[in-house]
This record gives C-alpha cells, structure tokens and sequence, in this order.
C-alpha cells in the first residue's frame, strides 16, 4: 500500500516526462558539477562563518534564503529539515558550530505553505504498514506555524549544550512576497 501525498505535492506526469526524456536530474547535476569546477577559484573562505550565525530552517525548495537574507556563501550555517524543527541532530549540529566554530547567532526560519502542516504522526504508521518497519524518528509535524517556531526557539534556548542562547531568533518566510515576519516569543 503506497501512502498518500496530498496532491498538490505529488509531482506531475510532465515532470516523470521531461526527467526521462532529457537524462536523470542527477545526470544533469554532475555535468552541472563539472562546468562549475572547470570555472571554479578557491575563495579561501573559513569554515567558520564569517556572519557567526547559524540559520535552522526548512528543506522546501521555494526558499533561497542566503539571497533573501543577504548573506553569501562563507557568511552562516545553514541547516535544514523537514520542517525546519529543532531535533535533536540539529541540536548537534548548532552544538558543534557554536563550540567547535564560533557561531554565536541562530535564527529559526519556518514558512508558509509548509507540507509539515499537513501531515501528521501518522505519517509512521503508513510507513511501518508499507515497510514493515517503525521508524525510530519523530515526523514533528505542526498545525501552527507560529506555535512552532516559539517552540522551536525554546528549544533552543533551553539546550544545555549551546553555549550562546541570547541571539536566538524566530520567523516566518512568506514564500509569496519573500518578506520575513517575526514572531513574538511571548505570544
């Protein structure tokens, strides 16, 4: 039994099409690759961000947030998720760029239109149902975009394994206008 995408989500007959037609996605990638490296000079950036700021945030292919931010390859962390929710991997991930490479900054960057908005813990039964196998993970959907990154933002900022949780910051990109909102801790 094959779980169900909502089908503004499922991919379209024409995109099976055009991959099929034109050679794999990821064939395209590595020719993509090679024309990048022939051109390509070492920028001899740190792996230290020069910005000190870790951004946590969705894996949604609308968003292009170094651009929307700003910011420019050598100046933050990016991590992404489903969701853009703070588990404990990213946990991991911000302990060691703040300890390991000196971040200081996070902000957390949550969306409209999520697809995390319309799943729910159910989401694992249909998969152990199809694969025979729970998976161990949290699908950590939300209903709230803003509950969820003033939890997020806690989160955070209760960890005792980051070292810096006075810059902690949460938003919501409007993948419509490209404009942030903040969102209030307290509310």
């Amino acid at each position: 039994m094959a779980m169900s995408i909502p089908a503004s989500q499922a991919p379209s007959p024409s995109d099976d099409h055009a991959a099929a037609s034109s050679g794999s996605v990821i064939d395209h990638i590595v020719e993509a690759n090679a024309r990048y490296a022939g051109e390509f000079a070492d920028p001899e950036l740190s792996a230290r961000p020069a910005k000190k700021v870790t951004v946590v945030t969705c894996m949604d292919a609308r968003l292009n947030l170094p651009e929307a931010l700003g910011l420019e390859v050598g100046d933050l962390h990016t991590l992404r998720n489903a969701g853009g929710v703070i588990t404990d991997d990213v946990i991991r991930s911000l302990t060691i760029s703040q300890r390991a490479l000196g971040t200081r900054s996070v902000v957390v960057i949550h969306h409209t239109g999520c697809g995390m908005q319309t799943l729910t813990e159910d989401f694992r039964q249909e998969l152990a149902d199809e694969v025979g196998q729970r998976p161990a993970w949290a699908v950590e959907s939300f209903k709230d975009v803003d509950v969820d990154v003033r939890q997020s933002v806690q989160r955070l900022r209760t960890s005792p394994f980051l070292l810096h949780t006075d810059d902690i910051r949460g938003f919501v990109f409007d993948v419509t206008t490209g404009l942030l909102r903040e969102v209030d801790p307290q509310n």
